[in-house]
């Protein structure tokens, strides 16, 4: 079937019109299906952020499409029906790599809901590891403290970088050849990203590349790598490469991570509470001014991170603007054009709904 290419205003507004459909899935790619994958009306979902800077996400292509499942409801229930779709790569001792938060922090995942998940998991955990930037999750021990605080204490925690690191190579990087990630990591057979979706201050959205390019790699030096900083002394942000740099040093590092797991990772991006700034700001973030979107699943990584953008981008001007502005301030558009020129997964996604 021939594809449809759609301007920016006629994207946006198809998008919002297919997202509020209730009685319709959505998909990209000429055709509406339903979880149960069958075939439906034609329906051209618009996929594609727009320009940012001097970079573009590349367009619709012939070829594979991705599945990306969604769903609009958040709650513990359906974050299990979802990872139920997408973890047929998963076995043996599980990371569950999720960002922790600082200590009360407003916007952080529900602990019930990733404890109802969690326990479903044979053999799992979740990872982290220590902060770059002075604060509650600096040292190991200040991080445990802020573990218990926030009520991560109904199973394991794996802080990756407690004993030290290792070197993960970066195959045909941007411009690292190996990024030091948590020692921990080389525990585990395989890893569920479940990242929850927001603004960020550095790279304009978090998404699940980032959760595992800066939330694996070590406190000390990995995370140094990522941000483009001294190797030595304390953090100097001001330091920090360009825009675009940036989100290309952390494709590398999640390219370590991914090429690290193969087929044995899987992703779920969590879009509630999204405040234009990180779970790292804890007390300090901003209230989201983004109504909450749903969740989303998938196998591969730059399907979710670009279903993730474009359902924000879907949204009504008034409702979106503060973390459309975040995230085109900051070039975190080009966390998505990096990955696919890595071939990090695959920009066509067909967005399968889930009730």
């Amino acid at each position: 079937m021939a594809r449809k290419i759609f301007s920016r205003r006629e994207a946006l507004k198809l998008a919002s019109v297919a997202l509020c459909a209730a009685a319709a899935p959505v998909i990209s790619g000429g055709k509406a299906f339903s979880a149960e994958g069958n075939t439906g009306s034609d329906v051209n979902f618009p996929q594609k952020t727009p320009v940012i800077g001097s970079q573009k996400v590349s367009g619709i292509h012939v070829g594979s499409i991705a599945k990306v499942y969604f769903s609009p409801v958040i709650d513990s229930a359906m974050l299990i029906k979802l990872y139920n779709l997408v973890n047929e790569g998963i076995y043996g001792k599980v990371a569950i790599k999720l960002h922790t938060g600082e200590k009360n922090g407003p916007n952080i995942l529900p602990r019930d809901m990733v404890k109802a998940l969690q326990r479903t998991i044979p053999n799992s955990e979740i990872v982290e590891t220590n902060t770059l930037y002075e604060g509650d999750r600096y040292t190991t021990k200040g991080h445990r403290e802020t573990l218990e605080v926030n009520g991560w204490t109904f199973c394991p925690v794996n802080i990756m970088d407690e004993h030290g690191d290792v070197n993960l190579p970066v195959h045909a990087g941007f411009h690292l050849k190996e990024v030091a990630m948590g020692k921990g990591i080389t525990d585990y057979d395989s890893m569920l990203v479940l990242t929850h979706f927001k603004g960020h201050g550095m790279g304009g959205f978090g998404g699940a590349m980032k959760n595992i390019a800066i939330g694996c790699a070590s406190g000390q030096v990995g995370k140094r790598q990522v941000h483009g900083t001294a190797m030595s002394g304390k953090a100097d942000f001001s330091t920090s490469p360009n825009k675009d740099m940036f989100m290309e040093l952390m494709a590398d590092s999640a390219k370590a991570v991914q090429d690290h797991f193969g087929r044995r990772i899987t992703y779920i991006n969590v879009l509630r509470n999204m405040s234009v700034r990180c779970d790292c700001a804890g007390l300090k973030a901003p209230a989201p001014t983004i109504r909450d979107i749903g969740i989303l699943a998938s196998t591969d990584l730059l399907a979710i991170d670009q279903a993730a953008c474009d359902l924000v981008y879907a949204q009504p001007h008034d409702d979106n603007k503060d973390l459309v502005e975040r995230i085109q301030s900051r070039h975190g558009l080009r966390q998505l054009s990096a990955m696919a020129e890595k071939k990090m997964g695959n920009p066509q996604y067909e967005l399968i709904l889930v009730k």
